[in-house]
């Protein structure tokens, strides 16, 4: 019977798989590079400190353990029916993923390589990822489970934001080569600083916006649903 119910309400969330596969893509091809220790194999490069690619690596590393248990996290199967193991996963989440990925991605976009635009997107980023995350952490060590919820949501939307990055970068990628000499002057460097700022804010701003909107309108439809039972229960209190 519970296995059944369980099936139900993976089909009723036809997200679940795609994202999961999705993720599993994503961290199959981003992370093997790093893992080999050569700097010639990293996809970013290296701004001239000694400390970048080591922090790179970490960065790359803990978002991986991140991303990955993210899906875990917002699993309504998984959360429901292992609450056990989403406690444990949620730990491994904050503590082996956001907290040491976000500082290192703070660190690391200060410095960033692609211009200063796309260094402020990295670190507004990082730091609203870690406020998001430790928010949601301290909710839920209060029980109150309905805004450590939401806080959750939003830091899951942070943590899947490289991969709406990655597809951001490569729209610009096709769209703004037409305008290098006209927009960028012909500076290759200019359209590259351009092509990377413009995804790393609409990476992460787009479904962050999009986020806090699906938020809004759940608690509006609750206080529409709530109105009318409180309406009979007034109606029910006078009567009496």
């Amino acid at each position: 019977m519970v296995h059944t119910q369980g099936k139900k309400k993976l089909w009723r969330r036809p997200w679940v798989v795609p994202l999961g596969l999705l993720v599993l893509l994503f961290v199959a091809f981003s992370l093997p590079p790093y893992l080999t220790g050569d700097r010639a194999q990293s996809r970013v490069p290296d701004p001239g400190f000694a400390w970048y690619y080591p922090a790179l690596v970490g960065h790359v590393v803990f978002a991986s353990v991140a991303i990955l248990t993210a899906v875990l996290q917002i699993w309504p199967w998984f959360r429901q029916r292992y609450p056990r193991w989403h406690r444990y996963a949620g730990r491994v989440y904050v503590f082996a993923g956001v907290l040491p990925a976000g500082v290192l991605a703070v660190t690391i976009g200060a410095v960033s390589p692609f211009g200063p635009v796309n260094a402020v997107g990295n670190v507004l980023m990082g730091t609203l990822w870690l406020g998001c995350t430790i928010t949601a952490y301290r909710m839920a060590r209060r029980k109150r489970f309905a805004e450590h919820r939401r806080w959750m949501l939003r830091s899951a939307t942070l943590t899947f934001s490289i991969i709406t990055n990655r597809l951001w970068a490569v729209a610009m990628i096709f769209a703004l080569p037409p305008f290098k000499d006209t927009a960028f002057g012909g500076s290759e460097v200019a359209l590259m600083q351009a092509t990377s700022a413009i995804s790393a804010w609409m990476g992460w701003v787009l479904p962050f916006l999009f986020v806090e909107w699906w938020l809004e309108r759940d608690v509006s439809r609750k206080h529409r649903r709530a109105q009318p039972t409180a309406a009979k229960v007034a109606v029910s209190n006078s009567s009496s």
